[in-house]
């Protein structure tokens, strides 16, 4: 299963410079975020694969206009071709605007999701807007990981955790990919290809 992964700026490749045809190799379109409605909604018209996507902290706009033939997962678990797929939107509350949350409300958010996962016999893949904390965050508060998402990575040891929200650009250093255990933590910056 090829998984395309998007997150944060708008990929050149796929909206400025796109070529019919470019998505036609995708099974699953994931969204960690702070992507523009209209793109959104480009891809999974362009595209044959159904697009799945959770808020960054910069979607103030999704309320009124969402886009259009995607699908929300907040707080939700979704089950595509096998796929066990959880929705953990937001980033660490840093100025009080929508989608951030304290440390203990995303705490309460991964207690509430623990029933549909062990409904769903587990989770394969775990889908963020913000990292674990520690694990290609950056020290600003804007920018810090979630401490809240380590229970969840020990107990249910879901193959994957996407997320966005940090940009590849901030520093030649930042890891796109790296392992908590058994979980790969891939940051879907601009578009990421993920093969399972």
């Amino acid at each position: 299963m090829k998984l395309l992964l998007l997150s944060d700026r708008e990929s050149p490749y796929l909206w400025d410079y796109y070529q019919p045809g470019r998505l036609k190799d995708y099974d699953l379109m994931l969204s960690c975020g702070d992507l523009k409605a209209n793109y959104l909604s480009f891809l999974v018209t362009m595209g044959r694969a159904r697009l799945l996507y959770v808020h960054g902290n910069h979607d103030t706009s999704y309320g009124r206009l969402p886009p259009e033939g995607c699908e929300c997962v907040e707080d939700r678990l979704v089950v595509v071709n096998g796929l066990r797929i959880l929705g953990l939107g937001g980033s660490l509350m840093y100025n009080g605007g929508p989608h951030q949350y304290t440390e203990a409300q995303m705490r309460r958010r991964v207690w509430r999701a623990g029933w549909a996962i062990r409904r769903a016999g587990g989770v394969d893949i775990v889908l963020t807007h913000a990292p674990p904390r520690g694990c290609g965050d950056l020290e600003d508060l804007a920018h810090r990981g979630f401490e809240a998402f380590y229970p969840l990575l020990e107990k249910y040891r879901p193959a994957y955790l996407i997320h966005g929200h940090i940009h590849m650009n901030y520093s030649r250093l930042l890891p796109r990919v790296q392992n908590i255990g058994p979980t790969k933590v891939v940051n879907a910056w601009e578009r990421y290809v993920l093969e399972i």
